[in-house]
């Protein structure tokens, strides 16, 4: 994890965030900034990788209040003329400032992954979301994820690419490694 964090939330100094993140890859070379988020109807999600300063941002919202997300993870594209397409979303539901952390950490680390390792553009915001929701509250994350990640998913008729579904009927099942 990132050594160079500073943290603009009282609650939130650089240790625990470090603590917080622990487990999850490394991105050599950048800052990692901690700020809140002040939102004024509900909280959501923001956070930002800055490439020309490499300053990964991430934002809590403060106050922190149990809050959910419709993360658009891929696209499906729909039969007939033309390029149309519906978006295939999962639901989420943040209920601690840890897993607003890990999810916005990962899903700015896959945009530094893209740019800094793979020599990509880093616009990939499906395969980010991906990367994200898939592992944002696994204990321990790894480039091989990140991977897995820029693979689009299997359907084969199923929401989550398996016969018998997931038992929560999520697409993303965190217990599944």
């Amino acid at each position: 994890m990132n050594a160079n964090v500073r943290s603009e939330i009282r609650d939130l100094p650089p240790e625990r965030v470090l603590d917080l993140l622990s487990g999850l890859p490394p991105s050599d070379g950048y800052e990692l900034q901690v700020k809140p988020l002040r939102w004024r109807t509900r909280p959501h999600l923001a956070a930002l990788t800055n490439f020309d300063d490499k300053l990964i941002q991430l934002q809590v919202p403060e106050p922190f209040y149990p809050f959910g997300e419709i993360v658009p993870y891929a696209a499906k594209r729909l039969p007939g003329k033309g390029m149309r397409f519906v978006w295939l979303t999962e639901g989420i539901t943040f209920h601690r400032p840890r897993e607003v952390l890990r999810y916005l950490y990962l899903h700015e680390w896959m945009h530094w992954y893209l740019r800094e390792r793979l020599g990509r553009k880093a616009a990939a915001e499906t395969a980010c979301e991906r990367f994200a929701l898939r592992n944002y509250l696994r204990d321990q994350v790894t480039e091989a994820d990140a991977r897995e990640a820029l693979r689009r998913p299997r359907t084969n008729g199923h929401a989550n690419g398996h016969g018998n579904g997931s038992a929560a009927g999520r697409l993303f099942d965190p217990s599944v490694p």
